[in-house]
Parts: C-alpha cells; sequence; structure tokens
C-alpha cells in the first residue's frame, strides 16, 4: 500500500473545514491529525522495555566487578531511544481525502502511506495492557490486496471503534451500489473491538470454559515446557545449592535412594507445568472469544484478557477454512479451526477458534463455508501404491541409523555408542524403525482428497492431521509435479494455486488420473487447452 506522496484534498464539509469519520478531531488547516497525546506515555516504556536486555546484562556485569563504559553506553543508549519515540509521536500524522486514508511517518527519513477508501476490508483493533490503561487503542487497517496494513497506534477506544464502522461500512457502500453515507453510529461500548450497533449480528461461537480441558493437549504448550526445562538444565550447574545446606541435604538424599524416584519427580514437575502453562496461555489469548458475522458480510473475531484483540475479515475475502487435529488432541476428539483468506491475517491465515470440541469446529467451519459436509465427509484414499510411497520415503532415517551401527568393526570406535553392548544400538534401530512404521501408516491413512459442490478437500498429516477446504472460485491455476520414483508409482503431487493461505493446496502422492479427475471436476475448462 505504499505510494508515491499523495496530491488528494481532505474531505470537505459544509463550513470548507476537513470531516474526518465521527469522533476523530478537526484536524489542522490541511485536515491532518495527530495521534493521541497520551501515547508520550507509551514511547517511552516501549523504549525502555526495548533495552530491557541490555540494561540486565549491565547489571549482572556490575554485580560481577566489570562495570567499565558499557553502563554508560546502555544509559546514553536508553536516553536516545525515549528521545526518538517522543520524536516519532510528533511526526506522525494521518487524515482523510475523499478517496484515500494517508499516514505520514518519520523523523529522519519521512514516509507517505496511503490506502484507497473503497478498497479497505479489514480494520483490527487491538489493546495491549498499558493501552488499556490509558484507554487507547491500536488500529491495523488492511486492503485485503496483500498483508500490509496501515497502524494507526493511539487512537482512544472511542475513535477505534468509530473508525472501524466508518471504513467498513464506506467500503460496503461501493461494493453493493447503496447510497454513500459518512456517518456512522457513535460506539459506546468498553471493548475497542466492540460497537454499539449490533443489529443483526449472527453469533458463530463463544467462549466456553469448559473448552479448557482441551488446553493441555496442545502440542506448542509441551515445547515451551521442554525448551524452559533445556535452558534451566544448561544453567543447573550455576544454581547455589552448595550454598543451602537443607536443600544440598535432601538432593543427596533422593540421590541416595533411588534414581527412579528422581526420574518420576522430573516426569511430574514437567507434566504440572505443562498443564499450567497450556492453560495459562490458552485463557491470556482466548479470554471473551466472541465470532459474529455482522451485517454486510464482515466476520469479526474479538479475544484477548491482557491484550485485546478485535479482528474483521470480509466474508467474501474467506476463501476457505483450515482444521488441524494435533496428536494429543485426536484422543478428546478436539480440534482447531483457521481460515484462509486472501490478503488478510498472519499469511493470508486467521486462526478463528483455540483448541475445541471437533463438533464445534466442524459447525463453525460449515458457517463460514456456507456449506456442510466439507469437514466431516469421507475422502478418497490415494491407493497402496501411495501407500508404498510414503513407507519406503519414511524409512529413509532408518536406513541411515543402519548404515552407522552396521561399520566395520575396525572403525567402531569412532561412534559415541561405542562402549556400549552391542545390543543397544540394534535396540534403538529397532525402536526408530517401528515408529517411522507407525507415522508412515498414519500419514497414509490419514491421506485423502474429496470435491463438494463449492470447495476442494485435501486432508494430510501423521502426527497433525490437517483438513484444508479451499473454494473452488478461488483456484487460479493446478501443477502436476512427480519426482523419479512418483513416475514409476504413477503419482504426483496435485497443487491448487490460489491467493489466500499459503497461496497453495497439495494433495501429495495421488494417482496421476485421480488427480487430471480433481482438477477437471473442481475447475471446469481449466484443462482444454492441456488436452488440445
Amino acid at each position: 500500500m505504499s505510494l508515491p506522496p499523495p496530491t488528494g484534498q481532505p474531505v470537505l464539509a459544509d463550513g470548507g473545514m476537513p470531516a474526518p469519520p465521527p469522533g476523530m478531531g478537526a484536524g489542522d488547516e490541511e485536515g491532518w491529525h495527530r495521534l493521541s497525546a497520551r501515547m508520550l506515555l507509551v514511547h517511552p516504556v516501549r523504549a525502555l522495555m526495548s533495552m530491557a536486555v541490555p540494561l540486565v546484562l549491565v547489571v549482572f556485569g556490575v554485580s560481577r566487578g566489570d562495570n567499565g563504559p558499557w553502563l554508560w553506553f546502555v544509559v546514553v543508549g536508553a536516553v536516545l531511544a525515549v528521545v526518538f519515540g517522543v520524536l516519532a509521536w510528533f511526526f506522525t500524522t494521518y487524515r482523510f481525502t475523499s478517496e484515500q486514508l494517508q499516514l505520514r511517518t518519520g523523523v529522519l527519513s519521512r514516509k507517505v502511506v496511503t490506502a484507497p477508501l473503497d478498497r479497505i476490508r479489514s480494520v483490527d483493533l487491538e489493546s495491549t495492557p498499558i493501552h488499556r490503561v490509558l484507554g487507547l487503542a491500536k488500529a491495523k487497517i488492511g486492503t485485503g490486496v496483500d498483508t500490509s496494513q496501515i497502524e494507526l497506534d493511539g487512537l482512544t477506544r472511542q475513535q477505534g471503534a468509530d473508525l472501524r464502522v466508518f471504513l467498513l461500512r464506506r467500503s460496503h457502500v461501493v461494493d453493493t451500489g447503496d447510497s454513500p453515507s459518512t456517518e456512522a453510529p457513535a460506539a459506546t461500548d468498553a471493548d475497542a473491538g466492540a460497537t454499539a450497533d449490533r443489529t443483526g449480528e449472527e453469533e458463530l461461537a463463544r467462549i466456553n470454559w469448559g473448552w479448557l480441558r482441551y488446553a493441555p493437549f496442545s502440542l506448542s504448550s509441551l515445547v515451551v515446557v521442554a525448551g524452559a526445562a533445556g535452558v534451566l538444565g544448561q544453567f543447573g550447574d550455576d544454581l547455589p545449592f552448595d550454598e543451602v545446606s537443607a536443600a544440598q541435604g535432601a538432593w543427596e538424599w533422593v540421590i541416595a535412594r533411588s534414581l527412579v524416584l528422581l526420574i518420576a519427580g522430573a516426569v511430574v514437575a514437567l507434566l504440572l507445568s505443562w498443564v499450567l502453562v497450556s492453560t495459562a496461555s490458552y485463557v491470556l489469548n482466548w479470554w471473551n472469544l466472541r465470532l459474529v458475522r455482522e451485517p454486510g458480510g464482515k466476520i469479526r473475531l474479538s479475544r484477548g484478557l491482557l491484550t485485546t484483540r478485535s479482528q474483521t475479515i470480509e466474508s467474501a475475502k474467506i476463501r476457505g477454512v483450515l482444521m488441524t487435529e494435533q496428536f494429543l488432541l485426536r484422543f478428546v476428539r478436539g480440534a482447531e479451526l483457521t481460515a484462509l483468506a486472501t490478503g488478510v491475517g498472519t499469511g493470508g491465515t486467521t486462526r478463528l477458534l483455540p483448541p475445541a470440541p471437533r463438533r464445534v469446529v466442524e459447525q463453525v467451519g460449515h458457517e463460514l463455508l456456507e456449506e456442510d459436509g466439507a469437514l466431516t465427509m469421507a475422502l478418497t484414499g490415494h491407493g497402496p501404491k501411495a501407500r508404498r510411497r510414503i513407507h519406503v520415503s519414511q524409512q529413509w532415517g532408518s536406513l541411515f541409523l543402519a548404515v552407522l551401527v552396521a561399520v566395520p568393526t575396525y572403525w567402531i570406535d569412532v561412534w559415541w555408542f561405542a562402549s556400549w553392548p552391542w545390543w543397544v544400538p540394534l535396540a534403538a534401530l529397532g525402536a526408530v524403525g517401528l515408529l517411522n512404521l507407525a507415522i508412515a501408516e498414519a500419514s497414509w491413512r490419514n491421506l485423502g482428497h474429496g470435491l463438494t459442490q463449492d470447495h476442494v478437500v485435501v486432508q494430510t498429516g501423521a502426527i497433525i492431521r490437517s483438513r484444508e477446504v479451499l473454494e473452488r472460485a478461488g483456484i487460479i491455476g493446478w501443477v502436476l509435479h512427480q519426482s523419479f520414483f512418483q513416475r514409476r508409482l504413477g503419482l504426483a503431487d496435485l497443487t491448487a494455486t490460489t491467493a489466500a493461505g499459503n497461496e497453495r493446496l497439495v494433495a501429495p502422492n495421488i494417482p496421476v488420473g485421480a488427480a487430471i479427475e480433481l482438477a477437471d471436476a473442481a475447475t471446469p475448462g481449466m484443462l482444454d487447452r492441456l488436452r488440445a
């Protein structure tokens, strides 16, 4: 959305003065507005937070007697960061013309960013804890053409709510050809993402705290806990156990009694940490979750405890959905839901539902697709040749380990397992082989494709099973790719290219005949040139 400096004139009211959206103020003589002066309190805090790591390093350096010139460098750097943060407020202005939203930023290097008002498709509102204390919000405005957004960081809650209604209603007027209106109802809801006008809203989902039972089954939380345990393990030798006689005595008692007891305690601590971290993360991110369909075809998601977020997606930009079922979630029949949209969200994806009951995810997904069956239908498998291909590919790692184990005897001293009994490497090799066998079998059983009246469905994955549903009208091309081994088996990777999500939908290891049949049925006429 970055363009050369615009030449458009400000929107004029009857008195000849600029007429911004409701609640945005009058601005200067050219219609330029500054963000709220309360941001002068936010910028210094952000600057100091950005200097937190250097300051901590300095504290450790001073505590060890190395207080040299580094302390002065950090202090001067922190002061300069605060000064530039304050200057950023003075040099950030925005205005509305008859056709554009314009934003000027930069202290040393000036930049003007513009967005056509009739192309704005999303206005996302976000409030961090410091924003909420000061009654502020950040507005992220996107056109839906790409992932770039104009950020107005420092609007009041009232201004943010009014701006969202004004811009989205204006774009709806342009799309539908209704009579233009520059008025928008004032928003009085305390939440930055809510407005007073809820007439005609259709609620698709609301948080149910019974869903908290699904939080510990998210693998992402386990990764966080395992990483923290690894860090503690790296610095465990530096902890002052020797200085605390009681702790040292308890440690020696545990070691003297049983190694099994120590391992069991570590496992219990890991599980408890996993549950606590996953539950806390779930509450912080999905507090007060509400997913609604607004008049005019807008989908709005609001959530968050400390940092509140309100995301808006135009229904016409949603090209499909992605339902993911992580390995542990499948045991409790849980799933997650993500929207695939054009030029909206992170990489064209917007996460709509946290780990929740699969039936809820399926229901909400079908509401967004405006078609039933895509997330519940039985899929067409890819046959025994695909099974053979997946198993062979999965066992390459096992083959590599087998080569390592089978090295000549006079080289065995090179390897780290040389001092182990001969059966240990073989047992490890067998365990890895069985694990790869199970993963490959699960990957083949989860693999499949399907076609509904309006959507193409592809399911893949072993550890994380993903069912991706893409609107047939959003497919702009097909790619058929075959590796050397796939050609011998008559298989291929079929890719549907699109502008939504990760910009492609891949059906791997599909028989060539089935691939051509699927592509031809999904987009009739697109393959006619290839046949000619």
